[in-house]
């Protein structure tokens, strides 16, 4: 038997780059605990880590190609999967146009080197404008702002967590999710020291989540409305005298017009709909433009709403007003070992509203439509109508919104492909199933979220395990893919190339850093604190911060008549209801982990006691949730921490898919929250999905 060994990578289940110590016998995994000495985690990982053992072992998990028959599925060759879809996917473009066949991309492609690189060479192969992610379920409107006021969609600050004296955080809850579009493990470690540097932190959110438990001042507010609060708190500092813009004051053009359009929102004008007193809201705006340093970071609760776009556009002025943008302490941009602004010249033309969705004439931004959209341009006949789909590493039927009309496009279409480890909601639709290596198997490099990172760093993590000979890496599917569509031959480029020509000719060359640097450093190299650079990052054509973009205040009347004529008479969807993160889960792929899911039902209905009360409902007790597109039954979980009005399900769950080949979830307990969710609830500004705020009833069930 071989010795024991110890192997050092990065954790690439969520966006928190945990440095992970594995003690390995062979395949057999003795152990996973933090890497104590990686200086980026600082000895930080969360319960999902130890569940990668559980990925790769897993019995369920596909590991040969499969094709669906008449008689249930049935193991195929790469190549003969490989020519079934070059000749339907070539069959189908030449009769319908090339925009007959779609891709969708989950979450996990965003952690996956291989894929990060290649995918959008394969769009280019397939030559198809309808191109979906969980982006527009999820942040599209952080790069929407990042496009308009900044020149690029991944020009994105991270807040400077490590130095700040004050933290606003709007419907985000980093304690659970490491971060989220801020890249930082540990989160609640760094949130108690800026307590013990004196500062303060103050949370936004209708719940009092795991951070608000950790912050000086938690304050409830009414879900949808986080538009309004901002607005109110940008026109508290311009009138009165509180705006600094420090180091930028002569980059930053439209001042005036953000002023014109914060002032209908007075403090006092939204106080009630809002849910937060006027005095409260003044404070708070002026505790941030006062303070050392300062930071808004806002998140899902106000991305995913139907003011998502203003939200996040009001986040980024909030932060350029105080003189807290590019600047220590406040909203910083890292400077990535391997750069994705590289190649994107100054004042390139944007994609951002290039075409419209065909069916609901949805905007196109961020290289894609929004994903609220997809089950119309299946289901709705016509020219351009979406006939075939490949889906890569996701699963849209738990997490997009609509999720049942999802089921119905997809077993609607000629012809489907996914590309994934596991059979789920989504991909049991599919006429070819192709298996890629996942986690332990693979060579890990962050790519998209060092761009998010509170501390420039590199770390490179080789595959721990070598795939089988029957194996392929997602990227090795792309590329027999690409050169099947294009009918090339293989150029024998590999991620691995690119990433280290990036680095070589990136930020840190005159360092020497490249590839083998990083191998030679297992733990990660710490490449310093984020400091002010946004003459590098910019990418505007004449390098100014456009404050006011007219893309914006263009939407501010629909904010405004918004505020006017709000009201609480949906006698029939009286509650709001909010999703919420759990610290054992991500998104949808991680309850196949049998020690992520075990114990207590974590898939509850969070409401209020007084609401209970009303309800007759209790704790463990069964209530019915209807919404104007469905309806689910669920434990109810009474609870002081959500304000009145407002009711919380965890998304991402519902698994219920058996197959003859497996039993997905059998014992994974929890409802799809997307039975509820409406795909015409968007934000209309960026087609972002409007999750939160959803209205919905609430009724007691008999006991079982």
């Amino acid at each position: 038997m071989s010795e024991p060994q110890t192997h050092y990578r990065t954790c690439n289940i969520c966006e928190a780059m945990c440095g992970l110590e594995i003690k390995h016998q062979g395949e057999e995994i003795l152990s996973i605990k933090p890497d104590k000495q990686d200086p980026f985690s600082r000895g930080h990982i969360c319960p999902k880590a130890v569940a990668l053992q559980d990925f790769y072992k897993d019995p369920d998990r596909i590991r040969t190609p499969m094709k669906k028959t008449a008689d249930g599925w049935q193991e195929i060759s790469w190549e003969a999967a490989f020519d079934e879809i070059q000749e339907k996917v070539q069959q189908l473009q030449q009769a319908y146009g090339n925009d007959a066949v779609g891709v969708y991309m989950g979450n996990p492609n965003a952690h996956n080197l291989g894929n990060a690189l290649f995918l959008k060479k394969f769009h280019r192969a397939l030559n198809s404008r309808n191109i979906y992610s969980s982006a527009s379920a999820d942040q599209l409107p952080h790069h929407t702002a990042s496009n308009y006021m900044l020149g690029g969609g991944m020009v994105i600050p991270a807040p400077d967590i490590d130095r700040t004296d004050y933290m606003l955080i709007i419907g985000g809850n980093p304690v659970v999710s490491n971060g989220s579009m801020m890249t930082a493990a540990g989160v609640p470690d760094r949130l108690k020291d800026i307590k013990k540097r004196g500062g303060k932190i103050v949370v936004i959110d209708p719940r009092r989540t795991e951070t608000a438990k950790l912050a000086s001042e938690h304050i409830f507010i009414r879900p949808e409305k986080d538009a309004l609060l901002l607005m109110a708190m940008i026109n508290t500092i311009l009138t009165e005298g509180l705006a600094d813009l420090g180091h930028l004051s002569d980059v930053v053009q439209g001042l005036d017009d953000l002023a014109q359009a914060a002032r209908p929102f007075s403090a006092e004008q939204v106080a009630e709909v809002v849910g937060i007193d006027s005095d409260t809201i003044k404070r708070i705006a002026r505790e941030m433009a006062s303070a050392p340093s300062a930071v808004c970071y806002s998140r899902m609760g106000a991305s995913t709403q139907s003011f998502g776009g203003l939200c996040l556009w009001l986040t980024y002025a909030l932060n350029i007003i105080t003189g807290n943008f590019d600047s220590v302490g406040g909203a910083m941009f890292p400077m990535p070992a391997f750069d994705l602004l590289a190649a994107t010249p100054k004042g390139k033309a944007s994609s951002y509203g290039r075409y419209q969705s065909r069916v609901r004439q949805l905007p196109y931004g961020n290289s894609e439509f929004p994903v609220a959209t997809l089950a119309d341009e299946i289901l709705t006949e016509g020219e351009g109508q979406i006939r075939a789909m490949f889906t890569v590493a996701g699963n849209p039927v738990l997490s997009a919104p609509g999720g049942d009309r999802l089921t119905e496009a997809f077993e609607n279409l000629d012809f489907m492909v996914s590309i994934d480890i596991y059979l789920n909601e989504t991909t049991k639709h599919a006429d070819i199933f192709l298996p890629s290596t996942t986690g332990l198997e693979i060579n890990h490099y962050d790519i998209f979220f060092n761009s998010f990172a509170v501390r420039n760093n590199a770390k490179f993590s080789p595959a721990m395990f070598e795939k089988k000979a029957h194996q392929k890496h997602d990227w090795e599917i792309l590329k027999a893919l690409i050169c099947r569509l294009t009918d090339s031959e293989d150029d024998g480029i590999t991620p691995e190339m690119i990433l280290d020509m990036g680095i070589k000719n990136g930020h840190y060359k005159d360092q020497g850093l490249s590839l083998q640097t990083l191998l030679d450093n297992p733990h990660g190299i710490d490449l310093g604190p984020l400091q002010p650079c946004l003459e590098q990052r910019i990418k505007t054509g004449d390098g100014q911060i456009q404050l006011a973009p007219a893309f914006y205040l263009n939407d501010v009347p629909r904010l405004h008549n918004y505020l006017q004529t709000e009201a609480d008479d949906r006698d029939d969807f009286p509650f709001d209801m909010i999703g919420r993160r759990l610290a054992r889960s991500h998104n949808t792929w991680t309850q196949n982990a049998q020690r992520l899911v075990k114990g207590r039902n974590p898939v509850t209905l969070q409401l209020h006691p007084d609401d209970a009360s009303a309800l007759n409902l209790s704790s463990g007790q069964m209530a019915r949730v209807t919404s104007a597109t469905g309806r689910i039954d669920i434990e109810v979980d009474v609870n002081d921490g959500i304000r009145p009005g407002v009711v919380s399900i965890p998304q991402g769950w519902g698994h219920n898919h058996r197959d003859t080949r497996m039993n997905i979830a059998a014992t994974q307990p929890g409802v799809s929250i997307n039975s509820l969710t409406d795909s015409q609830r968007i934000d209309p500004l960026t087609g972002n999905a409007a999750f939160n705020g959803t209205p919905v009833a609430i009724q007691a069930l008999s006991p079982q």
